[in-house]
């Protein structure tokens, strides 16, 4: 899958990058994005996790997800920004209008900090 559709992270608009059930309740479906960066290292970053929340947003609201996953229908959807340092500077304004956004669609929106560790794609978060 790699070769065809290119790494997890938000990087890469085209791949969700993880689909699981909220650890706390079965009845949310959590959707989440990979950010291995520092913040600010690269300019593009914003910008691509603009891009990806998009496309996750997309991909919920006209009912591809469902389609391909109707076993969640009726359950609640977050969508979840995994990154490897908490969030600092022009990030937090940036973060800040992302969840209110998502939140007017009727999803939920959630930034997780998370320590490094290896991933099954060679990659690390």
């Amino acid at each position: 899958m790699l070769a065809e559709f290119g790494a997890r992270g938000v990087e890469n608009p085209s791949v969700v990058d993880l689909i699981a059930l909220d650890a706390a309740s079965d009845q949310v479906v959590v959707l989440a994005m990979l950010e291995r960066r520092p913040w600010g290292q690269d300019r593009a970053q914003l910008r691509q996790i603009e891009e990806k929340l998009n496309r996750y947003l997309g991909y919920v609201l006209d009912g591809f997800f469902i389609q391909q996953f109707p076993r969640h229908a009726g359950r609640r959807i977050r969508l979840r920004l995994d990154c490897a340092e908490a969030p600092h500077g022009t990030a937090i304004a940036f973060l800040d209008a992302a969840r209110h956004a998502v939140e007017h669609q009727g999803l939920e929106f959630e930034v997780n900090v998370v320590a490094a560790t290896p991933a099954s794609d060679g990659s690390s978060l």
